[in-house]
Protein backbone atom coordinates (compact mmCIF):
# COMPACT_ATOMS: atom_id res chain seq x y z
CA UNK A 1 0.00 0.00 0.00
CA UNK A 2 1.33 3.45 -0.89
CA UNK A 3 2.00 5.35 2.31
CA UNK A 4 2.98 8.89 1.44
CA UNK A 5 1.76 9.65 -2.09
CA UNK A 6 -0.63 12.37 -0.94
CA UNK A 7 1.35 13.65 2.04
CA UNK A 8 5.11 13.78 1.51
CA UNK A 9 6.83 13.95 4.91
CA UNK A 10 9.86 15.81 3.53
CA UNK A 11 7.59 18.80 2.97
CA UNK A 12 6.74 18.91 6.66
CA UNK A 13 10.25 19.62 7.95
CA UNK A 14 13.08 17.59 9.37
CA UNK A 15 16.16 16.13 7.75
CA UNK A 16 16.14 13.57 4.95
CA UNK A 17 19.03 11.64 3.44
CA UNK A 18 19.26 9.90 0.09
CA UNK A 19 21.99 7.88 -1.59
CA UNK A 20 25.09 8.88 -3.55
CA UNK A 21 26.28 8.14 -7.07
CA UNK A 22 24.75 4.73 -7.70
CA UNK A 23 26.10 4.13 -11.17
CA UNK A 24 29.61 5.42 -10.48
CA UNK A 25 29.75 3.28 -7.33
CA UNK A 26 28.80 0.10 -9.15
CA UNK A 27 31.08 0.79 -12.12
CA UNK A 28 34.21 2.22 -10.51
CA UNK A 29 34.14 0.64 -7.06
CA UNK A 30 32.44 -2.68 -7.71
CA UNK A 31 33.72 -3.23 -11.26
CA UNK A 32 30.31 -3.90 -12.77
CA UNK A 33 29.39 -3.33 -16.39
CA UNK A 34 26.32 -1.12 -16.62
CA UNK A 35 25.46 -0.60 -20.30
CA UNK A 36 24.37 2.97 -21.01
CA UNK A 37 24.85 3.75 -17.29
CA UNK A 38 21.66 1.78 -16.56
CA UNK A 39 21.37 0.38 -13.04
CA UNK A 40 17.90 -1.04 -13.57
CA UNK A 41 19.39 -3.96 -15.54
CA UNK A 42 20.53 -5.30 -12.15
CA UNK A 43 16.90 -6.07 -11.37
CA UNK A 44 17.07 -8.95 -13.88
CA UNK A 45 19.02 -11.26 -11.53
CA UNK A 46 18.88 -12.20 -7.86
CA UNK A 47 22.57 -11.31 -7.55
CA UNK A 48 21.85 -7.86 -8.94
CA UNK A 49 18.91 -7.35 -6.59
CA UNK A 50 21.05 -8.42 -3.63
CA UNK A 51 23.72 -5.89 -4.64
CA UNK A 52 21.10 -3.16 -4.81
CA UNK A 53 19.74 -4.03 -1.36
CA UNK A 54 23.27 -3.97 0.10
CA UNK A 55 23.95 -0.63 -1.58
CA UNK A 56 20.82 0.98 -0.11
CA UNK A 57 21.34 -0.51 3.37
CA UNK A 58 24.65 1.31 3.70
CA UNK A 59 22.88 4.66 3.27
CA UNK A 60 19.90 3.66 5.40
CA UNK A 61 22.36 2.98 8.22
CA UNK A 62 23.79 6.50 7.86
CA UNK A 63 20.32 8.02 8.06
CA UNK A 64 19.45 5.94 11.12
CA UNK A 65 22.66 7.05 12.86
CA UNK A 66 21.59 10.67 12.42
CA UNK A 67 17.91 10.15 13.19
CA UNK A 68 16.96 11.32 9.71
CA UNK A 69 14.26 10.30 7.30
CA UNK A 70 15.23 8.72 3.99
CA UNK A 71 14.22 9.06 0.35
CA UNK A 72 14.74 5.77 -1.44
CA UNK A 73 15.32 6.53 -5.12
CA UNK A 74 14.84 3.56 -7.41
CA UNK A 75 17.60 2.33 -9.79
CA UNK A 76 15.52 3.47 -12.77
CA UNK A 77 17.24 6.65 -13.98
CA UNK A 78 17.61 5.02 -17.43
CA UNK A 79 14.39 2.99 -17.37
CA UNK A 80 12.53 4.96 -20.04
CA UNK A 81 11.57 3.87 -23.57
CA UNK A 82 14.51 5.11 -25.67
CA UNK A 83 17.14 3.70 -23.32
CA UNK A 84 15.18 0.47 -22.85
CA UNK A 85 15.11 -0.07 -26.61
CA UNK A 86 18.90 0.28 -26.73
CA UNK A 87 19.13 -2.30 -23.96
CA UNK A 88 16.82 -4.78 -25.70
CA UNK A 89 13.85 -4.37 -23.34
CA UNK A 90 10.32 -4.72 -24.64
CA UNK A 91 7.72 -2.22 -23.37
CA UNK A 92 6.30 -4.95 -21.13
CA UNK A 93 9.73 -5.79 -19.69
CA UNK A 94 10.41 -2.11 -19.09
CA UNK A 95 7.13 -1.70 -17.20
CA UNK A 96 7.95 -4.73 -15.06
CA UNK A 97 11.44 -3.39 -14.30
CA UNK A 98 10.03 -0.10 -13.04
CA UNK A 99 7.31 -1.76 -10.95
CA UNK A 100 9.62 -4.41 -9.52
CA UNK A 101 12.24 -1.79 -8.65
CA UNK A 102 9.67 -0.08 -6.47
CA UNK A 103 8.69 -3.41 -4.92
CA UNK A 104 12.33 -3.94 -3.93
CA UNK A 105 12.33 -0.53 -2.25
CA UNK A 106 9.04 -1.31 -0.50
CA UNK A 107 10.67 -4.37 1.03
CA UNK A 108 13.53 -2.25 2.34
CA UNK A 109 11.08 0.25 3.80
CA UNK A 110 9.18 -2.49 5.57
CA UNK A 111 12.37 -3.65 7.29
CA UNK A 112 14.01 -0.29 8.02
CA UNK A 113 11.37 2.38 8.67
CA UNK A 114 11.01 3.48 12.30
CA UNK A 115 8.84 5.95 14.13
CA UNK A 116 10.06 9.49 13.45
CA UNK A 117 12.19 8.34 10.51
CA UNK A 118 9.86 8.09 7.50
CA UNK A 119 11.13 6.41 4.34
CA UNK A 120 9.73 7.78 1.08
CA UNK A 121 9.75 5.66 -2.09
CA UNK A 122 10.75 7.74 -5.11
CA UNK A 123 10.60 6.60 -8.70
CA UNK A 124 13.82 7.99 -10.17
CA UNK A 125 13.73 9.28 -13.74
CA UNK A 126 16.34 10.78 -16.01
CA UNK A 127 16.34 12.83 -19.19
CA UNK A 128 15.33 11.28 -22.48
CA UNK A 129 18.78 12.02 -23.86
CA UNK A 130 22.20 12.72 -22.42
CA UNK A 131 22.02 14.62 -19.15
CA UNK A 132 25.06 16.64 -20.20
CA UNK A 133 23.67 17.72 -23.60
CA UNK A 134 20.63 19.82 -24.37
CA UNK A 135 17.51 17.95 -25.40
CA UNK A 136 15.28 19.00 -28.29
CA UNK A 137 11.76 18.01 -27.23
CA UNK A 138 9.04 20.52 -26.68
CA UNK A 139 6.94 20.25 -23.52
CA UNK A 140 4.16 18.24 -25.16
CA UNK A 141 6.63 15.69 -26.56
CA UNK A 142 8.31 15.43 -23.16
CA UNK A 143 4.96 14.84 -21.48
CA UNK A 144 4.11 12.04 -23.91
CA UNK A 145 7.52 10.41 -23.54
CA UNK A 146 7.80 10.51 -19.76
CA UNK A 147 4.16 9.59 -19.13
CA UNK A 148 5.07 5.98 -19.92
CA UNK A 149 7.51 5.62 -17.02
CA UNK A 150 5.37 7.74 -14.70
CA UNK A 151 2.42 5.51 -15.54
CA UNK A 152 4.42 2.49 -14.38
CA UNK A 153 5.29 4.24 -11.13
CA UNK A 154 1.66 5.19 -10.60
CA UNK A 155 0.80 1.47 -10.65
CA UNK A 156 3.61 0.65 -8.20
CA UNK A 157 4.48 1.31 -4.56
CA UNK A 158 6.04 4.68 -5.44
CA UNK A 159 5.07 7.65 -3.29
CA UNK A 160 6.44 10.17 -5.79
CA UNK A 161 8.71 10.60 -8.79
CA UNK A 162 12.04 12.42 -8.91
CA UNK A 163 13.25 13.58 -12.32
CA UNK A 164 16.97 14.23 -11.96
CA UNK A 165 19.76 15.57 -14.17
CA UNK A 166 17.33 17.57 -16.29
CA UNK A 167 18.99 20.31 -18.31
CA UNK A 168 16.21 22.08 -20.17
CA UNK A 169 12.96 23.73 -19.21
CA UNK A 170 10.64 22.05 -21.72
CA UNK A 171 11.50 18.59 -20.47
CA UNK A 172 10.91 19.66 -16.88
CA UNK A 173 7.50 21.07 -17.82
CA UNK A 174 6.58 17.88 -19.65
CA UNK A 175 7.57 15.68 -16.70
CA UNK A 176 5.61 17.85 -14.26
CA UNK A 177 2.48 17.77 -16.44
CA UNK A 178 2.72 14.01 -16.88
CA UNK A 179 3.03 13.61 -13.11
CA UNK A 180 -0.10 15.70 -12.51
CA UNK A 181 -2.02 13.59 -15.03
CA UNK A 182 -1.11 10.47 -13.02
CA UNK A 183 -1.69 12.10 -9.62
CA UNK A 184 1.96 11.60 -8.67
CA UNK A 185 3.91 14.14 -6.56
CA UNK A 186 6.94 15.26 -8.50
CA UNK A 187 10.39 16.66 -7.67
CA UNK A 188 12.48 18.22 -10.44
CA UNK A 189 16.27 18.34 -10.19
CA UNK A 190 18.27 20.44 -12.63
CA UNK A 191 21.94 20.02 -13.44
CA UNK A 192 24.12 22.99 -14.30
CA UNK A 193 27.46 23.73 -15.90
CA UNK A 194 30.45 25.30 -14.16
CA UNK A 195 28.90 28.77 -14.63
CA UNK A 196 25.80 27.82 -12.63
CA UNK A 197 23.59 27.81 -15.73
CA UNK A 198 21.84 25.01 -17.56
CA UNK A 199 23.61 23.76 -20.69
CA UNK A 200 20.99 25.69 -22.71
CA UNK A 201 22.37 28.91 -21.20
CA UNK A 202 19.36 29.74 -19.06
CA UNK A 203 19.71 30.46 -15.37
CA UNK A 204 18.31 28.32 -12.57
CA UNK A 205 15.99 31.20 -11.76
CA UNK A 206 14.56 31.12 -15.27
CA UNK A 207 14.28 27.34 -15.20
CA UNK A 208 12.40 27.21 -11.89
CA UNK A 209 10.18 30.23 -12.45
CA UNK A 210 9.26 29.20 -16.00
CA UNK A 211 8.48 25.61 -14.97
CA UNK A 212 6.33 26.81 -12.08
CA UNK A 213 4.48 29.30 -14.30
CA UNK A 214 3.76 26.65 -16.95
CA UNK A 215 2.59 24.01 -14.47
CA UNK A 216 0.71 26.06 -11.90
CA UNK A 217 3.41 25.40 -9.33
CA UNK A 218 2.60 21.67 -9.33
CA UNK A 219 6.21 20.61 -8.72
CA UNK A 220 6.50 19.62 -5.05
CA UNK A 221 10.04 20.99 -4.85
CA UNK A 222 13.24 21.40 -6.84
CA UNK A 223 16.74 20.07 -6.35
CA UNK A 224 20.19 20.53 -7.87
CA UNK A 225 22.24 17.48 -8.80
CA UNK A 226 25.23 16.32 -10.83
CA UNK A 227 27.33 19.47 -10.31
CA UNK A 228 29.85 20.49 -7.66
CA UNK A 229 28.83 23.21 -5.17
CA UNK A 230 31.55 25.49 -6.58
CA UNK A 231 29.61 25.44 -9.86
CA UNK A 232 26.33 26.75 -8.48
CA UNK A 233 26.78 28.29 -5.02
CA UNK A 234 27.26 31.82 -6.34
CA UNK A 235 24.22 31.52 -8.61
CA UNK A 236 21.86 31.10 -5.66
CA UNK A 237 20.26 34.17 -4.12
CA UNK A 238 19.07 32.84 -0.78
CA UNK A 239 16.67 35.78 -0.38
CA UNK A 240 14.78 35.13 -3.63
CA UNK A 241 11.50 33.28 -3.84
CA UNK A 242 12.69 30.92 -6.56
CA UNK A 243 15.64 29.79 -4.46
CA UNK A 244 13.26 28.86 -1.64
CA UNK A 245 11.75 26.27 -3.98
CA UNK A 246 15.04 24.31 -3.83
CA UNK A 247 14.74 21.69 -1.08
CA UNK A 248 17.48 19.21 -2.00
CA UNK A 249 21.15 18.98 -2.99
CA UNK A 250 22.84 16.02 -4.65
CA UNK A 251 26.23 17.30 -5.74
CA UNK A 252 29.06 15.63 -7.62
CA UNK A 253 32.27 14.74 -5.80
CA UNK A 254 34.43 16.27 -8.52
CA UNK A 255 34.91 19.89 -9.49
CA UNK A 256 35.46 18.82 -13.10
CA UNK A 257 33.09 20.05 -15.81
CA UNK A 258 30.62 17.70 -17.44
CA UNK A 259 32.79 17.59 -20.55
CA UNK A 260 35.83 16.62 -18.49
CA UNK A 261 33.86 13.96 -16.62
CA UNK A 262 32.64 12.50 -19.90
CA UNK A 263 36.24 12.08 -21.09
CA UNK A 264 37.65 10.76 -17.81
CA UNK A 265 38.39 7.04 -17.53
CA UNK A 266 39.03 7.22 -13.79
CA UNK A 267 36.87 8.31 -10.88
CA UNK A 268 37.56 11.65 -9.20
CA UNK A 269 36.20 11.14 -5.67
CA UNK A 270 37.10 14.65 -4.53
CA UNK A 271 37.27 15.41 -0.80
CA UNK A 272 34.29 14.16 1.25
CA UNK A 273 35.01 16.43 4.23
CA UNK A 274 35.29 19.52 2.03
CA UNK A 275 32.06 18.58 0.26
CA UNK A 276 30.32 18.28 3.62
CA UNK A 277 31.45 21.75 4.65
CA UNK A 278 30.26 23.22 1.36
CA UNK A 279 26.84 21.69 1.95
CA UNK A 280 26.84 23.19 5.42
CA UNK A 281 27.60 26.67 4.08
CA UNK A 282 24.84 26.39 1.49
CA UNK A 283 22.29 25.11 3.99
CA UNK A 284 23.06 27.87 6.45
CA UNK A 285 22.06 30.31 3.72
CA UNK A 286 19.15 28.13 2.52
CA UNK A 287 17.39 26.71 5.58
CA UNK A 288 14.62 25.24 3.45
CA UNK A 289 17.07 22.62 2.11
CA UNK A 290 16.30 19.44 4.03
CA UNK A 291 17.29 16.67 1.57
CA UNK A 292 20.95 15.76 1.20
CA UNK A 293 22.70 13.13 -0.88
CA UNK A 294 25.24 12.81 -3.64
CA UNK A 295 25.59 12.25 -7.35
CA UNK A 296 28.46 11.18 -9.64
CA UNK A 297 31.61 10.14 -7.81
CA UNK A 298 30.05 10.20 -4.36
CA UNK A 299 29.55 7.14 -2.19
CA UNK A 300 28.66 6.39 1.43
CA UNK A 301 31.76 8.25 2.65
CA UNK A 302 30.62 11.50 1.07
CA UNK A 303 27.05 11.20 2.31
CA UNK A 304 28.31 10.36 5.82
CA UNK A 305 30.54 13.46 5.75
CA UNK A 306 27.63 15.61 4.57
CA UNK A 307 25.45 14.30 7.38
CA UNK A 308 28.18 14.87 9.97
CA UNK A 309 28.57 18.46 8.77
CA UNK A 310 24.92 19.37 8.32
CA UNK A 311 22.39 17.21 10.10
CA UNK A 312 23.20 18.04 13.74
CA UNK A 313 21.73 21.47 13.04
CA UNK A 314 18.47 20.16 11.60
CA UNK A 315 15.38 18.91 13.45
CA UNK A 316 14.21 15.36 13.02
CA UNK A 317 11.56 14.43 10.47
CA UNK A 318 7.93 14.55 11.54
Amino acid sequence: MVKYRHSLPQLKGGAFVTDGGMETTFIFHDGLQLPHFASFVMMASEEGRDRLRAYYRRYLDIARKHGAGFILDSPTWRASPDWAEKLGYTPEALHDANVQSMALLAGLRERHEESGRPIVLSGAMGPRGDGYKAGHMNAAEAEDYHSIQIGSFAESDADMISAVTLNNIDEAIGVARAAVARDMPCAISFTVETDGKLVTGCSMQEAIETTDAATGGSVAYYMINCAHPTHFAEALDHRAGWTKRIHGLRANASRMSHAELDESETLDAGDPADLGQRYRELMQRMPQVRIVGGCCGTDHRHVAAICEACLPDLPRAA
